[in-house]
């Protein structure tokens, strides 16, 4: 029985061994021709065509002239627009400033006849009643003119804030010079940071469209067609489409802020 066994053993395990060694020859043999031969696995890149690459760019230069152009034309308009108001936040801050200095000069005046004495007027109630209705109608005219706010009117008529009805129409004409003054200075003072504003706001838009005309003139030179002759027909041919500034049109397209 031992022998039986072992004779078997002898003459079937060599067998096997010869089986598994031609299969992994094979097995090597079909990975070597793989890796020799990839290109036969994955499918063929695509040439590339350099007139459709061409005519893809041209076509992205003319969308971008044409966008480039209606910014340029958008931030022309906007310019104007902030310069007109530039003009008319000017006249209004000159016309602010003659009208304070009509009122400092107003003021100087009044200044100068206080100096001299108080008239001589019986202090009785009917002389306060007659001062009272005197500040009263100098206050309301001053309002309609837009020399006094509803606020200082209201103040005026009352009796506070620096306003006394028993005092002489001379002082009270002093005073309310003096407010009426000061009135206007803060409106001219206001009146000149707004045309201050309006002007950098009108530089802005300056510099906005020179530099978007700029772009779009230099868009509109890239289309024309340079005069370049060919070598072999001796004939003019198209310019050849900026690289630079097809990426751009692609990649940056321009708009109005």
């Amino acid at each position: 029985m031992e022998q039986t066994v072992l004779y078997h053993f002898l003459t079937e395990v060599p067998e096997a061994a010869a089986i598994w060694t031609a299969l992994l020859v094979l097995a090597l043999g079909v990975l070597a021709a793989l890796v020799a031969r990839p290109e036969r696995d994955g499918p063929d890149e695509p040439v590339p065509d350099p007139a459709a690459e061409a005519a893809t760019r041209l076509a992205d230069l003319r969308r971008y002239a044409d966008e480039v152009a209606v910014a340029a034309a958008g931030a022309a308009r906007t310019s104007r627009r902030r310069r007109a108001r530039w003009l008319a936040a000017h006249q209004d801050a000159d016309r602010a400033w003659r009208a304070y200095d009509e009122a400092e000069a107003a003021a100087r005046r009044l200044a100068g006849a206080a100096v001299l004495a108080e008239p001589c007027t019986p202090r009785t109630p009917a002389e306060y009643a007659v001062r009272e209705r005197w500040l009263h109608r100098a206050a309301m005219a001053a309002h309609w003119r837009g020399d006094l706010s509803a606020r200082q009117l209201a103040d005026a008529l009352a009796g506070r804030n620096g306003w006394d009805p028993r005092r002489h129409p001379a002082e009270q004409e002093i005073v309310l010079a003096r407010v009426v003054r000061d009135g206007r200075l803060a409106r001219w003072r206001a009146a000149g940071e707004r045309e201050r504003q309006a002007w950098r706001d009108a530089e802005l838009a300056a510099d906005a469209a020179r530099a978007l005309a700029g772009e779009a003139y230099a868009a509109a030179e890239a289309l024309r067609p340079a005069p370049v002759r060919s070598a072999a027909r001796g004939t003019p041919g198209p310019a050849a489409v900026p690289a630079a500034v097809g990426r751009a049109a692609r990649w940056r397209p321009a708009r109005v802020g």
